[in-house]
């Protein structure tokens, strides 16, 4: 029986744990070939491995997000190796500060900024030409309700999940006469180490764990997948347009 992603090349960021980990071995237990990216390399080792036991395959790319320069590397490498890219999930993100705007530094608000936003702007640089080269490139971008509650003691992050959103909502609308499809993907509360970071009181028990909540990246990836522009919201499990606001 023929797999959803067959023959498929699905590029994760931020792979090595967490939401961007669970993301690549349901892709890969879907059929993907996993071009898994982030800074750790013990923690792709491990992927690699988990991978393997499901009869799945995984490219290693240590790397970190704010190189741009090896970001362009890393698509002429899939350029001169297979000539495409079916897949690609912009995961990694950093949390950055939770404190009163007037107590973060210039740079640490920036950090936040190169990773979370400006690392995805080279991505979608580097990568769309390969995209484009899919019979049905997708393209999903994993946000947070803290971009819409712009939530107070973590400005950086909020406003950085803001810029990655009207990002990608751009993209998609320049995007929306060809085969791409590009979409957000909203998570909430996941028993994450970001999450444990930010609520250190909370039960950990309480929340979805990322193994449930990548069953639900996965479709959105899918050649069958035709919606754009779209945000979806774990919670509520619902599909979403942006609307202007009242």
């Amino acid at each position: 029986m023929t797999k959803l992603l067959a023959d498929r090349i699905a590029l994760v960021t931020g792979a090595s744990r967490g939401i961007g980990y669970a993301t690549a071995i349901a892709l890969a237990k879907a059929g993907a070939h996993i071009v898994a990216v982030a800074r750790t390399q013990g923690g792709l080792e491990e992927l690699d491995d988990e991978i393997r036991k499901i009869g799945g395959s995984a490219t290693l790319v240590p790397l970190n997000l704010t190189d741009s320069d090896g970001i362009a590397r890393l698509g002429a490498g899939l350029h001169e190796r297979y000539g495409k890219l079916d897949i690609l999930v912009g995961n990694a993100g950093v949390l950055g500060p939770s404190s009163p705007i007037g107590h973060i530094e210039l740079k640490t608000f920036t950090d936040v900024m190169a990773v979370n936003v400006s690392a995805n702007f080279q991505l979608i640089r580097c990568m769309e030409p390969l995209l484009k080269q899919s019979d049905a490139g997708r393209a999903v971008f994993i946000t947070s309700g803290a971009a819409n509650k712009a939530t107070a003691y973590v400005s950086p992050y909020a406003a950085s999940k803001a810029a990655l959103e009207t990002l990608a909502r751009a993209w998609a609308q320049e995007t929306a006469n060809t085969k791409l499809r590009v979409n957000l993907f909203n998570p909430g509360p996941v028993r994450t180490r970001m999450r444990a970071t930010l609520m250190p009181g909370e039960d950990p028990a309480t929340l979805d764990t990322p193994e449930q909540v990548a069953e639900f990246i996965v479709p959105m990836c899918a050649p069958d997948w035709t919606e754009t522009g779209k945000f979806y919201d774990y919670k509520t499990r619902n599909l979403m347009s942006f609307r202007s606001p009242a």
